[in-house]
Formats: C-alpha cells, sequence, structure tokens
C-alpha cells in the first residue's frame, strides 16, 4: 500500500469570496479507504469534487493514477471518469428509471456491450450491493432509504471502478442500517480491490472503515492518521471535533475492542 492513487499538491480553492483552500496537500494510497473530515465550512466536500475534476482548483496540481489532471486533458480526464465511481449524498438516482435501469445507465453510457450483457452486469451489481433480483425491477421511490444507498452503490460500481468516492455514504440511515452499509463497503472494497475516498460525519464509520482520516481545517490538512491515533493529536480544532460526548463515547467502545 505505498503507491499514491491520488496526489493533490499545493491546491487553492477560492469560492464565495473566502479561501475555502489555501495550500492544501494530500496523497491517497492505493487499496486504502481513507475518511476526509472536518468542521462545517472546512470545504470537505469541495475537496471530494475537485479530486473528480468537478470543479477546478484555482491553483495546485492534481494527479491521478499518475496522471496531471486539468480540464484540457481530455484523455486523463476520461480515464479517470472510467476507472472512478462516485456515491452522491442525496443518491442522485434517476427516479423514472427501475433500480436496474439506474445501474445499467453508466454500462450503456460507456461501453458498447450488448443491452442483455449489460443487463446480466447491471443484476451482478446488484446482487454485489445487498439487493435482490425482485428489487431490481422496482423504482426509486419504491426503495427505503438503505436501500436507495445500496442501489447508489450498485450503480457506481458498475465500470468496475478502480477508486470509489462516497459523498456522507451513511447519511440519513439508522445505526442499523448504517453499520450494515459500512460492512458492505468493507467487502466490496475486499473483493474489489477498491480505493476508496470518503467524506462522513459518522464517527462509528471512522473506527469501522477507514485506514486513515483526513482532518480539514485552516484550508488544508491539518492531519492525517488512522483514527486511534488523530483522536490524541492536541490540536484545538481536532480535540473540539472529536472530544464531544458521542465521539468520546465511541472512542472508548472501540479502543476496548482493540485492548
Amino acid at each position: 500500500m505505498n503507491e499514491p492513487i491520488i496526489e493533490l499538491k499545493h491546491i487553492k480553492n477560492y469560492l464565495g469570496n473566502s479561501w475555502v483552500h489555501n495550500d492544501l496537500n494530500l496523497s491517497v494510497t492505493r487499496g486504502e479507504i481513507l475518511a476526509i473530515v472536518g468542521g462545517s465550512g472546512a470545504g470537505k466536500s469541495t475537496l471530494l469534487r475537485t479530486m473528480l475534476m468537478l470543479q477546478t482548483p484555482t491553483a495546485g496540481t492534481i494527479k491521478v493514477f499518475g496522471q496531471e489532471i486539468t480540464p484540457n486533458s481530455t484523455t486523463a480526464l476520461h480515464y479517470l471518469h472510467q476507472h472512478s465511481g462516485v456515491l452522491f449524498q442525496h443518491n442522485a438516482l434517476f427516479s423514472s428509471f427501475t433500480l436496474l435501469e439506474n445501474v445499467a445507465f453508466p454500462l450503456k453510457e460507456h461501453t458498447q456491450l450488448t443491452q442483455q450483457t449489460i443487463n446480466q452486469l447491471a443484476l451482478l451489481k446488484i446482487l454485489a450491493a445487498g439487493l435482490t433480483v425482485e428489487d431490481a425491477n422496482k423504482y426509486p421511490a419504491e426503495l427505503s432509504g438503505g436501500m436507495q444507498k445500496r442501489a447508489a452503490l450498485a450503480r457506481a460500481i458498475a465500470l468496475d471502478p478502480e477508486l470509489l468516492f462516497l459523498d456522507e455514504p451513511t447519511a440519513g440511515l439508522d445505526p442499523q442500517s448504517a453499520a450494515a452499509f459500512d460492512e458492505l463497503v468493507l467487502n466490496l472494497q475486499k473483493t474489489l480491490e477498491l480505493t476508496i475516498v470518503m467524506v462522513t460525519h459518522d464517527i462509528d464509520t471512522l473506527w469501522q472503515v477507514t485506514n486513515r482520516v483526513a482532518f480539514l481545517g485552516e484550508g488544508r490538512v491539518l492531519a492525517i492518521a488512522p483514527i486511534a491515533e488523530l483522536v490524541t493529536i492536541n490540536n484545538p480544532l481536532l480535540q473540539a471535533y472529536f472530544t464531544g460526548p458521542r465521539g468520546r463515547a465511541i472512542e472508548k467502545i472501540y479502543s476496548g475492542k482493540k485492548n
């Protein structure tokens, strides 16, 4: 796990008359699950969009899969979008498409496969995401919140990506559904050998799923480490974030499991 799959150097993002990021540096190692956390307004989702080049940084360089990505690097951008999947915070499923049609959509857009093959591959991804054959013919409105997350995840892995981005993957889920989704992410990461970058506020997820956590503040990455190390760093912003009643309770639970 030494090879960087994403390298951000000296990233600056200027939005809404202020600097969201100012000289931000971050590397994501191939095969790891990295979470991005920070207080409100720290620029977590902006950073995710920057990695995907859905937003062009004001300054700095981005390398993904060893290639520098710019708005004009058509080949590198195409490779990035072909080899990465995204689960958006609000799922972004097409409401007029069935689950099967939603998952099949990237395959129709980016491959020359027959419709029969596309449907077969889409169904495999639906099953891999913990849904059923019967669910495949349902519309998003007929699915529970947890099932919609799984549906969006099935679509995100439709093209067998190397790199997966998750934006608040457990937001809006009850604790049981969130724990089951965390387990699904871990299983898929191992099975598909994914590199995963996620933005999350879920402290349970940080302890259960991640290899490292990057904490954003003051326009940059203030610290990056495994969560067990990150919560011990003597920095006022980190301490304020992690040492609330819920954070302390969860840390105690997971620390107890490791002892």
